[in-house]
């Protein structure tokens, strides 16, 4: 398939719309499933390279979740604790800890449900039967992967009433060093960003605290090719294998790292057994549960907590999860992974970061005030990598 005619472009009065190779190629692509749109492929196409490159940099299956040509999550394919699982809603899956794959992809989609409503996926190994089992459930737009089993694939091709959007990718696939795009019709042209994000990059630490063990190098190697798919400017955190907040699009570099941060936070509330023990109608939809979760954590509890409104998700009315509870639980927590794509400019980010447990920190150095963001760093025992490399992405 040398083009495919799109629907519309990323409006419907953006027409006519197609994909194709400017050398008159074949796609390396291939749709056995639904018709995919104009975002449906920016998704992809984003999604699978940075599911690719956590796979060749980590040797683990990748899953991520993407909306809008940003990931709302990134994960390895790592067992779930079975508070994760209850937290991601797939403790009723029997045989998830069979498939590293479909682990990943539960964390990816666990890590931020409001916003993976409706995602794009991306697996970076062949999707197999469990996997797509869990895929079907939830409401998703699409999936990439390099394959699929016959028995997958039936699966996948039975979502949304037979209209599920399934893409094959050739994964020996290599595109031209030099790419463009036009702009009001003016063409820009730049060589891909193909640097190798690898763990040599985290050997410059800079701070008094020199220890950035191996799991916490993993998480800053997902969080960092995270961000190079992440429309900038970014900021990612990440533990346990999984990107937990996402700061994407922000003009202001704080902004960037407490929207991500207030995520990451809702993903350790969300294991909280408070949270975890919520008395949900038994009837109440896994979209409506996250929805009513994200409420019950905010400081509007009172929507779904107030009389009469509660009884329409609980059987009984739970108690407030009172906002000096929340903080001293967040408290309590460390070993967070926190990368970001280019320089932070003061001491305020890592304060910022620090009450969502950060401990271990990479970005790419080269602010004037480069000295008051160690010195932040020192005085909470945070160790941080200069990694001498910016990640915007466009």
């Amino acid at each position: 398939m040398k083009e495919f005619e799109l629907k519309y472009g990323c409006n419907p009065n953006q027409k006519p719309a197609r994909i194709y190779m400017a050398n008159g190629a074949d796609l390396p692509i291939t749709i056995l499933n639904g018709r995919p749109g104009y975002i449906n492929f920016l998704d992809a196409l984003n999604s699978w390279q940075l599911v690719k490159e956590i796979k060749e940099q980590l040797d683990l299956p990748c899953a991520a979740s993407f909306k809008h040509v940003s990931p709302t999550s990134a994960a390895v394919g790592l067992p779930l604790s079975d508070a994760l699982k209850r937290a991601c809603f797939v403790d009723d899956i029997e045989d998830l800890d069979s498939s590293p794959l479909a682990c990943a992809y539960a964390r990816a989609r666990g890590t931020d449900r409001m916003s993976s409503f409706g995602d794009w996926i991306a697996l970076s190994d062949e999707c197999d039967a469990v996997t797509a089992r869990l895929i079907k459930r939830e409401v998703s737009d699409g999936i990439i992967a390099p394959g699929y089993t016959p028995e997958a694939l039936e699966i996948l091709k039975s979502k949304r009433k037979g209209g599920y959007n399934i893409v094959e990718i050739d994964p020996d696939y290599r595109p031209d060093p030099i790419e463009s795009k036009q702009v009001y019709g003016i063409t820009f042209e730049q060589g891909r960003n193909e640097f190798e994000l690898s763990s040599a990059l985290l050997d410059n630490v800079v701070t008094a605290n020199k220890d950035i063990p191996e799991q916490a190098r993993r998480d800053l190697i997902i969080a960092l090719i995270t961000l190079k798919y992440t429309q900038s400017n970014s900021v990612c955190y990440a533990v346990d294998g999984q990107a937990i907040g996402v700061g994407a699009g922000q003009q202001s570099r704080i902004h960037c790292t407490r929207l991500a941060g207030n995520k990451a936070d809702l993903w350790h509330l969300r294991q909280h057994p408070r949270v975890l023990d919520l008395p949900f109608l038994p009837t109440l939809g896994r979209p409506d549960r996250d929805n009513c979760i994200d409420v019950y954590l905010s400081d509007q509890s009172e929507d779904v907590l107030g009389d009469p409104v509660w009884q329409q998700y609980f059987t009984t009315r739970p108690e407030p999860f009172f906002k000096e509870e929340k903080n001293a639980y967040l408290a309590s927590l460390s070993g967070v992974a926190l990368a970001s794509d280019a320089f932070f400019p003061f001491g305020d980010n890592i304060e910022r970061a620090r009450r969502s447990g950060v401990s271990y920190i990479a970005e790419p150095g080269g602010s004037i005030r480069d000295d008051q963001v160690i010195e932040t760093c020192d005085r909470f025992g945070i160790a941080m990598a200069f990694t001498g490399m910016r990640l915007f992405h466009h």
